[in-house]
């Protein structure tokens, strides 16, 4: 803790128990410190009492909710299935990578059980990135961007962007919607935003982007190499990270070409719970990804033939998972030859 901070942080305008509880006023520490609450915004209400607006979109934000794990998962279910999972599954588990206010402004979150602590002496931050997003998406996205997992570093990040540059507080404070997906955020990034239509250098650019719009996402070219995959995930024993690189249909728009990143619920994954997921073949073990290693110039962009003479990197049946959901041969898909 600062301690010039509490002079000149209006945070700390009302004393440390208008957010921690406890008792100011006792000389012994146990006593001070009994009911003692260590993170504080979990109770949306205590950040509310200031940023009222703030806290009553957030209580509806995905990073808040996790309400995508939830639903992501639960079409696997039968109805019997989803009230365990609820009960049993999703409050103790799933609920616990819920990010408070605290977590993104104060502190760097707890991620199986370690935090690097503050992020500035009890400051409070507007943002950092290298320690609170990089904390819950570091297992894959953040060193994805970063170029730590390997390949080469998003174009974005060379050019000292951060992840706030593209993720805009609205789409991580909520609006005020109650969503069960990012798919539904509308104000989530889009490579268009910033790279229009029409504005190539290029004709070659022009050409190629106005032949696959709506066909191939932006990632499926530009994504400058392998990125992390996650496989056999089991209820208390987490899964297992291996890199990996693929191309098949949108699981959610089956006429668009993307990128693929492998789900690691498996058939037994909550067989500790009780739950068989009696309708696991009715969702595929991939989903589409937006990668975070973007690069102007990639193989597939040098070269059409990558795509549509050697076909490489896309799905093939005997290329799936063993064992996997039988909805996964939905999202084979083999490039047109050349003319």
């Amino acid at each position: 803790m600062d301690r010039k901070l509490l002079d000149s942080d209006p945070h700390f305008a009302e004393g440390c128990a208008s957010c921690h509880r406890g008792d100011e006023k006792a000389a012994s520490r146990e006593k001070a410190h009994a009911g003692l609450v260590k993170r504080p915004s979990t109770d949306l209400g205590i950040c509310g009492k200031c940023h009222d607006k703030i806290a009553a979109t957030y209580a509806n934000a995905l990073h808040f909710t996790t309400a995508g794990l939830r639903h992501g998962v639960s079409g696997r279910f039968s109805a019997s299935e989803r009230r365990v999972f609820d009960e049993k599954v999703f409050q103790q588990s799933c609920r616990s990578c819920h990010a408070s206010c605290g977590d993104c402004h104060v502190r760097s979150p707890r991620i199986a059980g370690v935090s690097t602590g503050l992020l500035k002496g009890h400051r409070f931050m507007a943002k950092d990135d290298g320690k609170t997003c990089a904390m819950c998406h570091g297992g894959r996205v953040y060193p994805e961007f970063t170029g730590d997992f390997g390949g080469s570093a998003d174009i974005h990040y060379q050019k000292g962007m951060t992840c706030l540059d593209c993720h805009g507080k609205s789409e991580l404070h909520g609006t005020g919607t109650i969503q069960t997906s990012k798919r539904e955020v509308k104000e989530r990034p889009a490579c268009e935003k910033c790279h229009k239509a029409g504005s190539e250098k290029t004709e070659k650019a022009k050409t190629s982007h106005a032949q696959h719009k709506d066909r191939v996402s932006c990632y499926a070219c530009h994504s400058g190499g392998v990125y992390t995959n996650c496989l056999d995930c089991h209820l208390g024993k987490g899964a297992t990270p291996k890199p990996g690189f693929f191309l098949g249909l949108d699981p959610k728009n089956r006429k668009t070409v993307t990128t693929l990143r492998l789900v690691p619920t498996v058939r037994d994954t909550f067989k500790t719970a009780g739950i068989a997921m009696e309708k696991y073949d009715s969702l595929p073990n991939y989903w589409a990804t937006p990668t975070h290693n973007i690069k102007k110039r990639t193989d597939r962009t040098r070269s059409c033939e990558v795509c549509h003479v050697e076909k490489r990197d896309f799905l093939t049946k005997e290329g799936l998972i063993k064992n996997g959901s039988k909805a996964n041969e939905l999202l084979l898909y083999s490039p047109k030859p050349l003319k």
